[in-house]
């Protein structure tokens, strides 16, 4: 079978078998972790005598043609190979029993290790290293940090040149904390210095894992973005929003710093679909710090660090891929997070040479960011905002050529719910005027509006109304490129089914909209 070679910087899906071109050496790290591989990188160039090391991202080696290869080119003519699995067996089975076995049969030891901080019995059954030595090559990669990766490569040269002085054990890291650009970890007061006195805070929560390696490229425009705009970002590093420490440090800098609106790049859900079904014992507001009492009711809204290249998406016709959009758009979603834009994807930042490996990390994308900076201080600004200033819209179905389905909702007593949101907006200060009684009279004044049933629109006086003229001053703002689309396809403004034309204006449109004060339906 003809391979492809591993491109470096290329991200691959394990659709088709790669060859990551590597030859034998000391020691062989494999992680899916892009900040591990770029945390070992830098920790490499830093020694005075590392050891001849290989590192390789698990993603050139889930199909199993690359596994084969590897292993028979590289991994079997090796001393040391170091796995570290997210997920566990399940999750890279053919791989953990290949390296496992033809490792075993070639006398190479194997430390196959957990990618998160639980203990997996399976990996260790299938590694061949002492447990003192497996335990403490593990605890280097989950305390993670410059410190603990040169610390992990000299345990693993020890072991290899079978030297009897082992480094010390890993250092303990903060778990969460703030970081500042330009300062790395920090504190409150740190962040607090570069605020603007009054304005509003933003919470940016990001992984522990992007100090580690070359990840912080996107947070740090995004804090610039947020200050631009006059907003006080508060960036936050947790190890996950279901650790207690993280979640501690998040409640205590929500306490000292109020919330109005909250970033998360973090992936997965911390809740259950169902608001009130518990989780571990506890109610989602008990185990989610984003919905918590100390998040004070602010709106969470999720950006996405894409795991796949800018060249993928932007060429693709679905946008992000499969694991983005379970990791990070499906599963946030079920926390109730307000999805905006990804604002990062996968690229390569350099090649290392001495490891054979491309290291990639986070390459932000400048229109995105600045997408979701003027969303959240949209937003701030309207969270502010006293009820009765703020203008809602409840959109109803319109389906087309039938008023029996206006309104329509499978299930569900649409215009009931939506007299009750109107009463229920009212009674929270919003400023609601001449709103309907019931459901009945809802649609009543529907009726008397244009809709898409075509035989009597134009006797129909309901509704409201925009001029052409007011229209066209708004139309002629889009780009000239997307004005010669939209009249290619719908002809102009005037053959709209909707247009009525003037006897002494220009005419205008019938619009299917009713007004109750600040809100429209």
């Amino acid at each position: 079978m003809h391979l492809l070679a591993a491109t470096p910087g290329s991200l691959d899906d394990g659709a088709l078998p790669v060859d990551p071109g590597q030859t034998p050496a000391e020691v062989v790290v494999i992680s899916a972790a892009d900040s591990e591989l770029a945390a070992l990188s830098a920790a490499r160039a830093e020694m005075a005598d590392p050891p001849e090391l290989r590192l390789v991202s698990l993603m050139h080696l889930r199909h199993p043609v690359s596994v084969d290869t590897h292993i028979a080119t590289c991994a079997a003519k090796s001393k040391l190979v170091i796995a570290r699995v997210l997920g566990g067996t399940g999750y890279w089975r053919y791989g953990l029993e290949q390296y496992a076995a033809h490792l075993a049969a070639a006398g190479v030891a194997f430390a196959a290790l957990p990618g998160d901080d639980k203990p997996d019995a399976e990996l260790w059954d299938l590694s061949t290293v002492a447990r003192p030595d497996w335990e403490a090559l593990w605890s280097y990669l989950v305390e993670g940090g410059p410190q603990n990766a040169a610390q992990f490569l000299a345990y693993a040269r020890a072991m290899v040149r079978d030297e009897a002085d082992r480094p010390a054990l890993a250092r303990p890291l903060l778990r969460a904390g703030v970081y500042w650009p330009g300062t790395g970890v920090a504190d409150l007061d740190t962040a607090r210095a570069g605020w603007t006195a009054g304005a509003p805070v933003v919470p940016v929560i990001f992984y522990r894992a992007l100090l580690e390696g070359a990840g912080l490229n996107p947070v740090n425009r995004l804090v610039r973005e947020l200050m631009r705009r006059g907003l006080n970002p508060l960036p936050v590093f947790v190890a996950s929003l279901k650790d207690p420490l993280s979640v501690a440090t998040l409640e205590g800098l929500f306490a000292a710093a109020p919330p109005d609106a909250v970033l998360n790049a973090t992936a997965f859900a911390v809740g259950s679909p169902d608001p009130g079904e518990p989780v571990s014992g506890a109610s989602n507001r008990d185990v989610n710090p984003l919905a918590g009492p100390a998040a004070q009711g602010a709106p969470v809204f999720q950006v996405v660090l894409s795991g796949g290249s800018e060249e993928a998406w932007e060429s693709g016709t679905a946008g992000l891929g499969p694991r983005d959009i379970a990791m990070n758009v499906a599963l946030p979603e079920v926390d109730g997070r307000v999805m905006t834009r990804a604002i990062s994807f996968k690229g390569e930042a350099y090649f290392d040479a001495a490891t054979q490996c491309p290291i990639t990390a986070y390459r932000a994308r400048g229109d995105r960011i600045a997408f979701v900076a003027d969303l959240v201080a949209n937003w701030t600004s309207l969270r502010r905002s006293a009820p009765a200033e703020r203008r809602v819209a409840l959109v109803l179905a319109n389906y087309p050529n039938k008023d029996g389905r206006l309104a329509n909702g499978v299930g569900l007593d649409t215009p009931a719910a939506t007299v009750d949101v109107l009463r229920l907006l009212a009674a929270e200060g919003y400023r609601v005027t001449n709103a309907p009684t019931d459901s009945g009279d809802l649609m009543r004044r529907i009726l008397a509006g244009p809709t898409n049933w075509l035989t009597d629109r134009a006797a129909r006086e309901g509704g409201v109304t925009l001029s052409l003229i007011d229209y066209s001053a708004a139309y002629a703002r889009l780009p000239w490129d997307l004005r010669v689309q939209i009249e290619s396809r719908w002809g102009g403004p005037e053959a709209d089914p909707f247009f009525v034309p003037g006897r002494t204006d220009c005419g205008h449109f019938a619009l299917s909209v009713l007004e109750f004060g600040n809100v429209v339906v």
